[in-house]
């Protein structure tokens, strides 16, 4: 999964330049040290110079790319964008070396602005485009994280004591953090999974990122939720014996707090006819953002769709 920062700076040349970097698993923010941070940003308007800093950063491939190998795999092909000037969106795409159109993959972001820009884009490339929309919900303290702050994995199942009735467990139930061994069971109930790539996506989140799940009777899973590369809270789920029983609270209130203390942020999308999901949320903490979140699926005529 691959971040994309664009902004043009037209010096008579028309060049645009194009950072790229790769999404860490701890967080979707552009760190600085504050030596860096004291250092003066020098604004290059020449566009030999601007030329020359594209290619250089054309060089230094992103190490999530390197996992991008399976043309077929929309789940692990995954570019987040975003553009000061997004009606230049298109010639960025369109000339753009790391998307590689000839795979499935998707384009996410807040702005609807780059939905004309890609489709265009991918017009030229013989690719197909579906467009969907979701609602963005977010916290107030993570939106005030710092993002300096060093992001700290352990177990999820850290948390320290459970302060207040709302964390207690109940009998016979304990919170615990995810194992590997019930990715299946996961991927088994995930509407977006339940194929062979998706199991292998769901393993490695459920390996290399936060996920937590209340453990039942028979000491299985009775609900659980995950996360994504870009700290995306996702993949939650109760079996249908143990809904409405408020252990799907009791693991997100215990999950959020986890994540807090390790500064680790996290947002999530909801449909928007999902109106039970939607409330929910908003009763752990969550507010709808202004924006919308955007999905660009694309995927070159020769294949077929998602």
């Amino acid at each position: 999964m691959t971040k994309i920062w664009e902004k043009s700076c037209d010096g008579g040349g028309g060049v645009s330049a194009t950072g790229i970097w790769e999404a860490h698993r701890t967080s979707f923010f552009l760190k600085v040290s504050r030596s860096e941070a004291s250092h003066r940003m020098i604004l290059l308007n020449n566009s030999h110079k601007l030329l020359a800093l594209y290619k250089s950063l054309a060089r230094s491939i992103p190490e999530s790319l390197k996992e991008m190998t399976d043309n077929m795999d929309s789940y692990t092909n995954v570019y987040h964008m975003f553009s000061k000037e997004p009606q230049k969106s298109q010639e960025v795409l369109k000339n753009c070396e790391i998307i590689n159109w000839k795979q499935r993959f998707q384009i996410q972001g807040l702005q609807e602005s780059l939905g004309e820009g890609i489709r265009a884009a991918a017009f030229s490339k013989s690719v197909k485009v579906e467009h969907s929309t979701a609602v963005l919900l977010v916290t107030e303290d993570i939106l005030k994280l710092n993002a300096s702050s060093e992001s700290k994995f352990g177990s999820c199942a850290e948390t320290g004591h459970p302060d207040d009735d709302f964390e207690s467990e109940t009998p016979n139930f304990n919170y615990a953090q995810l194992a590997v061994s019930y990715s299946g069971l996961v991927n088994d109930n995930w509407k977006r999974g339940r194929n062979e790539r998706s199991l292998r996506f769901i393993k490695r989140c459920i390996q290399d990122l936060p996920a937590a799940c209340m453990l039942g009777p028979e000491g299985v899973p009775v609900s659980w939720v995950t996360m994504d590369p870009s700290c995306e809270v996702g993949m939650a789920y109760s079996m249908e014996k143990y809904r409405r029983t408020g252990n799907m609270a009791r693991v997100m209130v215990r999950y959020m707090k986890y994540l807090r203390q390790k500064n680790i942020p996290f947002y999530l999308s909801v449909r928007e006819e999902n109106e039970y999901s939607r409330r929910f949320v908003q009763q752990l903490g969550f507010f709808e953002a202004s924006c919308e979140w955007h999905q660009w699926i694309c995927y070159p005529q020769n294949l077929v769709p998602f």
